[in-house]
This record gives structure tokens, sequence and C-alpha cells, in this order.
């Protein structure tokens, strides 16, 4: 089951990986084609602002590990968004 905390820190490390794969003194043998699919993906991602307003108003989601419980919301859904 994914934590609160791990799904909020997994979207802002996806967020530090793009811009590592946008800059070419960080990547250097990275296609321009891939880089510009990271652009593309960065562009409307969650910035850090974004990210800590979810965390408030939706804490059972991307909120501190015990959030969910605290608030008995949690989930034991482990999909990846297939239908069940």
């Amino acid at each position: 089951m994914t934590m609160p905390n791990e799904r909020f820190y997994a979207i802002r490390n996806t967020r530090e990986f793009l811009v590592e794969l946008m800059d070419p003194k960080k990547t250097p043998r990275v296609p321009k084609e891939i880089r510009l699919k990271a652009y593309y993906c960065i562009k409307h991602f969650p910035g850090e602002y974004d990210m800590e307003q979810a965390r408030e108003e939706a804490p059972e989601i991307f909120g501190d590990w015990d959030a969910g419980i605290k608030n008995r919301n949690y989930t034991n859904n482990t999909s990846l968004g297939e239908d069940e």
C-alpha cells in the first residue's frame, strides 16, 4: 500500500528527475528528443506550491503517513489505474 507521504515524495522526486533530465550538464548523453519530451511532461507538472496545497487539501492522499488513518479514509488500493 502506498502511504500518503510516499505518494507526495514520488511526485516531487519525479519532478526533480525531469528537471535533471533536461539539463545537459547533469545528463550529457540524453538525446535532444528525450529532453524535449521531459520538457513537455514537466510543463504543467505540479510544483512545490501545488504539492503543498494538495497536502493541505487532501491529507489522506498527499499528507503525512498517518493522515489517512487519523481520518479513517485510507484505502488499500494498489492498482495502477486498471479497472477492477
